[in-house]
């Protein structure tokens, strides 16, 4: 414009066409003028960004409301907003926003959609500036950032008989169990501070001092989860890999056990996080976040080995193991079984990863898993394709399943 402006300007000052220099002497001031005003524009704004839910499952979307404040005593001109997100998140999203007054605040809400687990990051925002007749532009950023929390996607368990150890705190477990009825109850001598209500009137008539019941504790059931990261363990990429079926099948034992009652310990990439049952913890508002957190950023790791899975099963002898195992070769089999000796229940949910490289299951295979059960380990295949619910269930342990229990135990007032 401001090109054809001078052109226009020289042509009518040669022909000595007044209309056309005025034309010409428009056209070239109009980029000046915008240019000017561009410049001399102090505007002042404040961002703030939210992410609803800030923890979403694989597959589904979340909305981030950006929100914008002109904190300047000037209005602002016509804006361009723009958000940066990761690719896999879809398009980097962009926004017109019109004239906003002084301290007045727009709102901005876009959608993003994941389909694979992650830590995404989230901005910053960018905001352009430019003239009503868009000859110039001007550009400022923000510097913060949130980020969105993706989750493997949870299946939903039926309910099996496992047994578990059950553990807690008390002076003596043998001893703080009570058998049902009223003369077993565990009592000891008054001591001063105790609850009136809780003297046992029968042992007190018959030991002649004042006796009161033992205070109740809940012990609980612990169980751990642990994750077969080793890199060599796994075929395929990305989704259609291995490993995400693994990730994807430990989230949700892991959730299923917490719902049931256990405590939960997970051991991925030689890191152990450990968590409260769902049930202990009902009031809170995610008590299962924790453990879908640590999944949600878990990568095959090049240092794992079979010696740290054997070191994880020893770890977590005292209540039930469960692992997703990838592809074991018969020597491996042979140090998991070594590594359960003496141990209670060991589970293993073995992924059949010839079947995501669309081969035949290996003699290899076979005999590995024949060497877990004949170990102590229950052994149920995952292919590719099948519903951890189907595997699940052909889980059939002696002994019933319970998330809680009560027992007795001395506590000091």
């Amino acid at each position: 414009m401001l090109a054809a402006g001078l052109t226009a300007f020289a042509l009518a000052a040669m022909l000595d066409q007044q209309d056309i220099m005025r034309v010409g002497l428009l056209a070239g001031a109009l980029p000046l003028l915008a240019a000017a005003s561009v410049a001399r524009t102090r505007f002042r704004l404040a961002s703030d960004r939210v992410v609803e839910p800030a923890r979403t499952p694989a597959g589904e979307s979340a909305a981030v409301i950006v929100r914008l404040e002109n904190v300047a005593h000037l209005p602002t001109g016509l804006l361009m907003v723009e958000d940066t997100v990761p690719p896999s998140l879809g398009p980097r999203p962009r926004f017109v926003v019109d004239r906003l007054a002084p301290l007045s605040v727009r709102s901005v809400t876009y959608t993003v959609h994941a389909d694979r687990r992650g830590r995404y990051p989230i901005g910053p925002l960018s905001v352009r500036l430019t003239d009503p007749f868009g000859f110039c532009q001007l550009d400022r950023s923000f510097s913060g950032q949130h980020h969105l929390l993706v989750t493997p996607r949870v299946e939903p368990l039926p309910s099996v008989p496992l047994s578990g150890d059950w553990s807690g705190t008390g002076e003596s477990r043998a001893r703080s169990i009570a058998a049902a009825g009223e003369d077993d109850v565990a009592v000891r001598e008054y001591r001063h501070g105790d609850e009136l209500r809780r003297v046992h009137w029968r042992a007190t008539a018959r030991s002649g001092s004042l006796m009161v019941r033992r205070e109740e504790q809940p012990w609980e059931s612990r169980a751990t989860v642990i994750l077969d990261d080793r890199q060599n363990a796994h075929v395929g990429e990305s989704l259609s890999g291995s490993f995400e079926r693994a990730v994807g099948a430990a989230a949700s034992i892991g959730l299923h056990l917490s719902h049931r009652g256990y405590a939960i310990r997970l051991i991925a990439d030689g890191h152990e996080l450990t968590t409260k049952s769902a049930v202990d913890d009902a009031a809170s508002s995610d008590p299962t976040g924790m453990l879908l957190d640590a999944l949600a950023v878990a990568e095959p790791s090049r240092s794992a080995s079979i010696h740290s899975l054997t070191s994880s099963v020893r770890h977590g002898s005292d209540g039930l193991v469960v692992m997703v195992l990838g592809a074991l070769t018969v020597h491996e089999a042979d140090q998991l079984a070594r590594a359960r000796h003496g141990m209670g229940t060991t589970v293993a949910v073995a992924l059949d990863t010839a079947s995501w490289s669309e081969r035949s299951a290996s003699s290899d295979t076979s005999d590995a898993w024949a060497l877990l059960r004949a170990g102590g380990w229950a052994v149920v295949p995952l292919c590719r394709g099948e519903l951890l619910s189907d595997v699940w269930s052909q889980l059939g342990f002696s002994g019933g399943f319970s998330g809680s229990a009560t027992v007795t135990s001395d506590v000091p007032a």
